[in-house]
């Protein structure tokens, strides 16, 4: 459907009244930067609407029902003052029944109404039409609780211009969606760009509001579609109901905590962080969700309650059935998320040009970094059989560790445990990467995988078994090389039948 405008701007007049005598007001600078904004987001300046006459105790005009119908969006700055006027709300209530007409309050995965928060309103007085969505808050909190409105003067520029931009990048998305959707309908027009795909992007505890907001950005320029896409209620059974419904949406579903717990619902024992997790471990067997966990590295925790969810998220074998758990810089997750959400193709791994005999085939010597020492005898001696054996890298650049450790899953012939000094939470953690190490692009099957149970001798480790590898005990006497001979005879009838 053709719109005569872009967007309306809907405040309460109130709002845009200068606290400096001839200075512009909050709404007319925001107005203007939202043309401007907009304007280089699309390359064509928008079409804004905003009555500059009317005042809240104006009859409402016929004129503004006949416009209204004509307009592609709406965005309402709320306010103390917005949620009393009557004249804001029958235009909010207008805009959105009128919209149902003209292709709904929807198109795509997009709103066509955008929740500005200039000034913090409770939730229960929020205009129905808007309380479930997520918003754009333009103010922050001081060091005694409370809010500031942001503005380019307010010496919070850069978080200023970022919401602004966040705004204005939104805006514009959906009246190029709305212009593609038209287009659509035009024989020979191309249909609007498909996601890429949809990701949960959880709720987080306030402190990393910032770092949640910077990658849902990202992504979402990049052609993803994040959720939630509504506001969590604070209700416990309702905030289940929609967050798995959310995430059975979701191909991934990303996770931040860091030092504090966060809001408990009512009803609920466990905070919305917490909950959020445990729902997304709950719905990832049998489906094709998959998780990523980020903990804010070197940090000491002092709520009891958020270092035993921390405690569980390291050890609990459910979580790392099908999650990641990572402790690296942001930076670093949002680098390690895109290789999650696209990646690298399929190796295809050629025939030989030389006799299988004369190869040396690639063994990944497992070992964790306080067994590198210990190790040295078996990896001695694999290699005088004739094995090329890579160990890991152990850097301070955790991604690039991360992304040697993947390669080698990939490309090894045989990959070998070192069950040493490690405990055997990090030896099965190791054994669900190779697991997924299809996933990482390998083709051809291994030759062989085993776990080499060396020193210390533990209780738990007399007791450990598995049929996911060959398991091999070292003598109580040190390192003997019989005992790697099932090994090596199963390494040699893989490489026959794969020859």
């Amino acid at each position: 459907m053709q719109f005569e405008h872009d967007f309306l701007i809907s405040y309460a007049h109130l709002d845009n009244e200068a606290l400096v005598p001839g200075e512009q007001g909050w709404i007319s600078e925001l107005h203007r930067l939202l043309e401007i904004r907009v304007g280089q987001v699309r390359g064509q300046k928008p079409k804004i609407w905003r009555d500059q006459k009317l005042q809240g105790n104006d009859i409402f005009a016929d004129t503004i029902l006949e416009r209204l119908p004509r307009i592609a969006a709406l965005v309402s700055v709320l306010s103390p003052r917005y949620v009393q006027s009557e004249w804001c709300n029958r235009e909010l209530k207008e805009f959105s029944r009128l919209a149902e007409r003209s292709g709904g309050t929807r198109i795509g995965d997009k709103a066509r109404i955008f929740k500005v928060v200039k000034t913090p309103v409770s939730q229960e007085r929020l205009p129905e039409e808007v309380q479930p969505m997520l918003g754009y808050e333009f103010f922050v909190y001081d060091e005694a609780g409370r809010p500031r409105e942001l503005s380019q003067d307010f010496g919070k520029e850069r978080t200023f211009l970022t919401k602004l931009d966040d705004l204005a990048f939104d805006i514009a998305q959906l009246l190029d969606l709305i212009e593609s959707e038209t287009a659509s309908v035009v024989p020979g027009a191309s249909a609007p760009g498909a996601s890429k795909g949809t990701l949960f992007l959880a709720e987080t505890s306030f402190e990393l509001r910032e770092e949640r907001e910077a990658i849902k950005r990202d992504l979402v320029r990049n052609g993803y579609e994040v959720l939630p896409d509504r506001a969590l209620p604070l209700v416990g059974p309702e905030l289940d109901a929609i967050v798995r419904e959310q995430l059975e949406r979701s191909n991934v579903s990303i996770h931040l905590v860091g030092l504090n717990y966060g809001i408990v619902p009512e009803g609920a024992r466990v905070s919305i962080v917490e909950r959020q997790q445990v729902l997304a471990s709950e719905a990832a067997p049998g489906s094709a969700l998959s998780s990523i966990i980020w903990l804010r590295p070197g940090v000491q925790i002092e709520d009891e309650r958020q270092r035993t969810f921390v405690h569980s998220l390291q050890t609990n074998p459910l979580v790392h059935a099908t999650a990641e758990l990572l402790e690296v810089p942001i930076e670093e997750l949002k680098a390690f998320i895109y290789r999650k959400l696209t990646p690298p193709p399929a190796v295809v791994v050629k025939a030989a040009a030389v006799p299988a005999e004369q190869e040396h085939p690639r063994l990944y010597l497992l070992c964790d970094q306080q067994d590198v020492t210990a190790a040295q005898p078996l990896e001695d001696y694999l290699f005088s059989e004739g094995f090329e054996v890579v160990l890991p890298v152990f850097d301070d650049d955790e991604a690039q560790a991360r992304l040697e450790h993947e390669e080698n899953l990939r490309s090894a012939d045989v990959i070998l445990l070192y069950y040493g000094a490690g405990d055997e939470l990090w030896l099965r953690r190791k054994l669900r990467e190779l697991q997924k190490s299809a996933a990482l692009g390998r083709e051809r099957p291994l030759y062989a995988r085993g776990i080499y149970a060396g020193a210390p001798a533990t209780a738990q480790k007399d007791r450990f078994r598995t049929h996911e590898a060959m398991l091999i005990r070292e003598p109580a006497g040190g390192f003997d090389p019989s005992v790697l001979a099932p090994l090596l005879d199963a390494i040699a009838k893989g490489r026959e039948s794969g020859s």
